[in-house]
């Protein structure tokens, strides 16, 4: 992208109009692998991945090869996958258990624990190291590249290689409460989630952003999965699973202040957006879900009864689909799942898909749940087909001369926006809108055109401010 291309001005958020360009454009690409993800907090993978001392994870932060590892005492840490010397991966196996990395090229050597001399990671053996190097070669310095920022958040794994970053909790603000209804057990106690089976991974040929955008808060393309909902793809065969409705039994006992029942909750400061219930939903009387199979369906049950529970009157929210800035989205409910949209060239993704289960559910629970979540979503799965037909085309049909001339139109519901209850800094539209849209690509530009994370810290953002001050008006 070159300079004179000011992101802000392909994405025109106050008029609805977004270029093309930033679909398609190489140069735009190029840019954004550097100012997004460089500096974004982006999802490594999940400790149960790892759950055994020196076991490891292949993963991606953008276009970056990663490895997410422990070492001896029990630390996690993420690590670029390239050997210093030339480059070459160091690490070539989606997963196992090593407790030292060896490039295959010239065997030079890393330890996941490293030594007296080396911090973890660092480099340990390099062959003919005196008579090679004559003893001139420093290898405290040719270690492997660790992020600059790690955190685990109840068993997810987070790491961001900008140092000047803010916190991870900051990065979230309220949008917190909707990842914790995602990792944390179904019971309301926190965590208590795990990775079920391995990964999805598959590409499609499409921009990344597609992806986003869709999971953020794109309820009008319920056209594209009319077939599916018509042959009633639920656990029970009654329906979709996404879909929820608060019955009039259950509004009586709303707590605090009734909400609104489901819409477009998005943070502008922040970028992060989703579809879903503000804090202090009223829990709905239980309704079976798994009526094909009676140990699943008592254990949901029992689930359901132990959070009312636990969470009393404790804020609790519903979220069936969200996106956390920039490429993690999630199913909250089910199938229970978190996403990465992994940038492969301005028309290519690589998408990632983790699926969630309870980590002590019983076995039988697992299984159904395993065979539903493969039917449901994924490349064989009915949903994303969808999908994936959708973003293909729109991504070709983009990309010509002509075709690049003409704006993508986001002005559903522009104007129309509130403040949302209980949540800092977030706007709530109760109508179908392309609200949560338009706060990500501005966020998107803000990052393609600072040059620090001084400019863009959440609290120093007016997003918010000026969005409302433009409703109101």
């Amino acid at each position: 992208m070159s300079s004179s291309i000011i992101a802000t001005d392909l994405v025109r958020h106050k008029e609805g109009k977004i270029a093309r360009d930033i679909f398609v454009s190489p140069e735009v690409y190029q840019r954004e692998l550097k100012q997004v993800f460089g500096r974004s907090w982006l999802l490594v993978g999940h400790e149960s991945q790892i759950p055994n001392k020196y076991d490891y994870f292949v993963s991606r932060m953008g276009e970056e090869s990663v490895i997410m590892t422990r070492d001896k005492t029990n630390k996690i840490h993420v690590f670029l996958n390239t050997c210093p010397h030339r480059g070459m991966k160091v690490c070539r196996y989606d997963q196992g258990n090593a407790r030292v990395f060896t490039c295959p090229y010239h065997a030079w050597s890393f330890s996941v624990d490293g030594n007296k001399n080396a911090p973890p990671g660092g480099l340990v053996g390099v062959p003919h190291f005196k008579k090679a190097y004559q003893g001139g070669l420093d290898k405290s310095k040719w270690g492997l590249v660790p992020v600059a920022q790690l955190v685990n958040y109840k068993g997810s794994i987070w790491a961001n290689w900008d140092k000047n970053a803010v916190d991870f909790e900051t990065y979230l603000g309220d949008m917190k409460i909707y990842l914790d209804a995602v990792l944390d057990h179904r019971d309301g106690t926190p965590g208590g989630s795990e990775v079920i089976g391995g990964i999805q991974k598959w590409k499609v040929p499409s921009n990344w952003k597609f992806g986003a955008e869709n999971f953020i808060g794109d309820l009008y393309h319920i056209t594209s999965h009319r077939s599916v909902d018509m042959v009633s793809i639920g656990p029970s065969g009654a329906g979709r699973r996404d879909t929820i409705k608060l019955d009039d039994e259950a509004e009586k006992h709303i707590i605090r202040k009734p909400p609104p029942r489901m819409g477009s909750i998005g943070f502008p400061n922040h970028g992060h957006g989703l579809i879903g219930t503000q804090p202090h939903y009223a829990e709905p009387d239980y309704a079976a879900s798994f009526t094909l199979t009676p140990i699943v369906e008592e254990y949901y049950k029992e689930i359901y009864h132990r959070r009312v529970e636990n969470l009393g009157k404790q804020s609790r929210v519903l979220t069936p689909v969200g996106t956390i800035f920039p490429n993690c989205s999630f199913h909250g409910m089910q199938p229970r799942a978190l996403f990465t949209w992994h940038p492969n060239g301005a028309q290519e993704m690589e998408m990632w898909k983790w699926y969630l289960v309870d980590a002590d559910a019983p076995d039988e629970v697992k299984n159904v749940l395993r065979q539903y979540y493969l039917r449901y979503a994924g490349p064989a799965g009915l949903t994303e087909q969808d999908d994936m037909e959708n973003w293909n085309y729109a991504t070709s049909a983009s990309s010509g001369a002509r075709a690049g001339l003409y704006p993508y139109n986001y002005q559903m519901g522009l104007g129309f926006e509130s403040q949302a209850t209980d949540i800092k800094d977030a706007i709530f539209t109760a109508s179908v809108t392309e609200q949560n849209q338009r706060l990500f690509y501005n966020r998107w530009a803000e990052f393609m055109d600072a040059d620090s994370w001084d400019n863009l810290h959440p609290d120093a953002s007016n997003n918010f401010h000026d969005i409302l001050a433009r409703s109101q008006s």
